[in-house]
């Protein structure tokens, strides 16, 4: 699973350009929350089209969290990118305040959503593209939340393995603190994403790599003395996250109703 980080730092950051321009967006704007994933995409945003034309968001809920806002404002000085703070807690406590709820992974959901909210308000006002931040690893299980931060127009990682942001992180110079910090959601203090999944993501993408890029089937990945109790949960998460990777199905009645009596009579000559 290791990677040629710099044939991977060419190929993405084209890619950023070429995506962007397309489109005739000369902008991106980008959540960052003072992890590992939302870093690395910053950097390859700044390279890729100048640190001036990136916008940086942070967007924290709670004084649970200042050192990620350290963190995010590190990156931010690092590379001389634009940035604003905005904390999320009016909006989400005014709902809740309505309709309160005591799920925290609910509540978490709805913060992603708000997120991203301001991300697409500030894509219109910069006319900038909406840079998405989610990995491999998360979205091959569905760990995340759906039109939260899996929206975006385009992610530039998200056929890297967490393991391998990590190790793309490390030849972009990513802040050391932030290389060695435990990945979290930012749902609820002490909130950490191996420790909701119960499993390290050292192990999640050496069984996903097997699973998924070489189409093992399970019974090898277990002989290879991986759990075979992890792996059918792997394997069941992505089946049942298969929906947050598609685009909304629209059945085709035209292609069905096409020459039928039934379809209204349209006079094309009005």
């Amino acid at each position: 699973m290791k990677i040629n980080t710099v044939f991977v730092e060419r190929i993405l950051t084209k890619f950023i350009k070429d995506e962007l321009g397309k489109f005739h967006f000369k902008k991106a704007v980008l959540g960052l929350s003072g992890g590992l994933d939302s870093s690395v995409t910053a950097f390859l945003c700044a390279k890729a089209i100048g640190a001036e034309n990136v916008l940086a968001i942070i967007m924290p809920y709670g004084e649970s969290i200042k050192k990620d806002i350290s963190d995010a404002k590190k990156v931010v000085k690092q590379l001389g990118i634009n940035s604003k703070t905005i904390h999320i807690n009016p909006m989400v406590d005014a709902y809740y305040s309505k309709y309160p709820i005591q799920n925290r992974v609910i509540k978490g959901n709805k913060m992603a959503r708000e997120r991203m909210s301001i991300l697409y308000d500030f894509s219109s006002r910069e006319k900038a593209m909406v840079i998405g931040t989610s990995n491999k690893t998360e979205l091959l299980l569905g760990y995340g939340t759906i039109h939260g931060d899996m929206a975006s127009g385009i992610n530039p990682i998200g056929d890297l393995y967490k393991t391998q942001v990590r190790q793309l992180g490390k030849h972009l110079g990513i802040p050391e603190e932030i290389l060695k910090k435990s990945p979290s959601a930012g749902f609820w203090p002490g909130q950490t994403d191996e420790k909701e999944i119960g499993i390290d993501y050292e192990n999640i993408d050496n069984i996903l790599y097997q699973i998924v890029d070489l189409r093992k089937q399970k019974k090898e990945v277990a002989a290879m003395g991986f759990s075979q109790k992890t792996i059918d949960r792997l394997v069941e998460m992505i089946k049942n996250s298969e929906f947050k990777r598609k685009l909304p199905l629209i059945p085709k009645i035209s292609e069905r109703t096409v020459g039928h009596d039934f379809l209204l009579p349209y006079d094309w000559g009005k």
